[in-house]
């Protein structure tokens, strides 16, 4: 921390006095810079303390000296007496208190030199200090970003480090944030977002100070840093250090990201070019593991944002997921299902198809069923319809009519008598989870029920029906029935 007027009059050897300005001895001094002009503007900075023995300054010039120096933004003037002067010059003292000037009477016995000395050794403590700050939190940064706190621990350490907020963006769109109360500022910050173009941006908010700064990546990121007081110099060291390692991080990341879906839109490839082994194979030796088969298979189109998002969102599931074409193709056994279908209905403007479960053998029929099935779904504004649903409707074609309508009476009788009575809607429940390929969650949000109360109606349907609901078979005659 620099050295105030403060520190330096409370070290006693110099036996310095305070004659004016006691309310501003916290500003901090960067050099001591003894002269006798007159005018020293033109050698001055701002924020020196100014030594001088007064030997060309009385009663009538010491005003408009004060005033100069208050312009150059001098930090103080310590006044050395017993030589020049017996006393610093009455008009001096009463126009720095006038204007709010620091003044501070140095004795004969103190030489200029010893104050010099004093700041000296200050300083270069600090610069020391900052050095040292500096440094290590260019290591704390380092390490944390090589290591399993990628991004996300960076921007931690970061706030941490500068005692203050961060917040990550993508464009406008808040990515990271540290704390996660600090999600709150990015509304604030969209309009000077949309401002900065590159490089850097200092404004206030709230009372707070806030940087925001572009990142050398690919993408359009910009960190936002907001801090109580403004940055010192360590702290800016610290923020250009976080952006050199978020940038590799995020661009490490995203080549990784890109090698990753690369290579599970080649074992697609051999998956349907029937190379199922090979797939397994290589697929294993990158790190990964191939879902047990019989797979259900699901393809999903849409516009690039949401297909980007469904792929963001299936990271971490159990599902093996990559593009091929213009669509998102996903499968695997057990939940798949319910899992891909829920991650397309949270990010919506998705259609898809599925199909299955299929062997490894038999994926490329698999994937063009899915197919299919996905143009439905997008032509009818759904957003799952399943292989056999779409089939089911081309054998109605192959029925005659009178025999269908017979075959699908009997065969929804009982529903169509519970539902006149007033006590529920099965038929039209029972046709939308039929839609959904059974999934609960989309099947209930397009009726507008919770899911519990769908669960109930498609117990009671299975109750009336005498039939077994978890059959395809079953499945498949009901919804011949209900198309007919």
């Amino acid at each position: 921390m620099a050295l105030t007027l403060a520190g330096l009059t409370a070290d006693r050897p110099l036996g310095l006095r305070v004659l004016t300005g006691d309310d501003l001895l916290d500003r901090p001094i960067g050099w001591v810079h003894p002269t006798e002009l007159t005018d020293p503007q033109a050698f001055l900075e701002g924020g020196e303390l100014l030594l001088t023995t007064g030997l060309a300054l009385d009663e009538e010039t010491s005003p408009a000296y004060v005033r100069r120096l208050v312009e150059a933004g001098v930090a103080g003037l310590g006044f050395g007496v017993g030589l020049s002067h017996d006393e610093v010059p009455h008009a001096l003292v009463s126009t720095a208190a006038s204007v709010g000037f620091p003044v501070l009477e140095v004795p004969r016995e103190t030489p200029f030199i010893a104050i010099t000395r004093a700041v000296s050794r200050a300083v270069a403590a600090d610069e020391y200090a900052t050095t040292v700050r500096i440094g290590r939190a260019q290591q704390e940064l380092t390490r944390t970003a090589v290591g399993k706190g990628g991004p996300p621990g960076v921007l931690r350490k970061l706030a941490k480090l500068v005692d203050g907020w961060v917040l990550l963006f993508d464009r406008t769109t808040v990515t990271e944030a540290a704390p996660a109360s600090a999600r709150a500022y990015g509304a604030s910050l969209r309009e000077e977002l949309e401002r900065l173009r590159t490089g850097t941006r200092a404004f206030s908010l709230d009372g707070e100070e806030v940087v925001l700064q572009t990142l050398d990546t690919s993408a359009r990121r910009v960190l936002a840093v907001g801090t109580a007081a403004p940055l010192d110099t360590a702290a800016r060291h610290i923020v250009n250090t976080a952006v050199s390692v978020l940038s590799l991080a995020l661009e490490q990341d995203r080549a990784q990201a890109a090698a990753r879906q690369a290579l599970r839109s080649g074992l697609l490839e051999l998956l349907v070019g029937g190379q199922g082994e090979l797939a397994s194979r290589v697929l294993t030796t990158s790190g990964g593991e191939a879902p047990d088969a019989p797979w259900s298979v699901l393809v999903f189109a849409g516009t690039p944002a949401s297909r980007r998002k469904l792929l963001a969102a299936l990271e971490g599931e159990p599902v093996f997921a990559a593009r091929w074409g213009a669509s998102v193709v996903a499968f695997g056994s057990g939940t798949v299902v319910d899992i891909v279908a829920a991650a397309a209905l949270h990010i919506g403007g998705l259609y898809g198809g599925v199909a299955g479960p299929v062997s490894a053998a038999d994926f490329a029929a698999g994937l063009e069923q899915a197919e299919l099935a996905a143009q439905v779904a997008e032509a009818e504004d759904k957003i799952l319809v399943s292989a056999a649903e779409h089939t089911g409707r081309g054998l109605l074609s192959l029925i005659d009519p009178v025999v269908a309508q017979a075959f699908a009476h009997g065969a929804l009788a009982p529903l169509r008598e519970h539902d006149a009575t007033g006590r529920g809607d099965l038929e039209s429940s029972l046709r939308c989870w039929l839609e959904h390929h059974g999934h609960w969650d989309v099947a209930a949000a397009r009726l507008g029920v919770h899911r519990h109360t769908l669960r109930n109606r498609i117990t009671k349907v299975a109750e009336l029906l005498g039939r077994d609901l978890d059959s395809p078979g079953v499945r498949a005659e009901l919804w011949v029935a209900l198309q007919a």
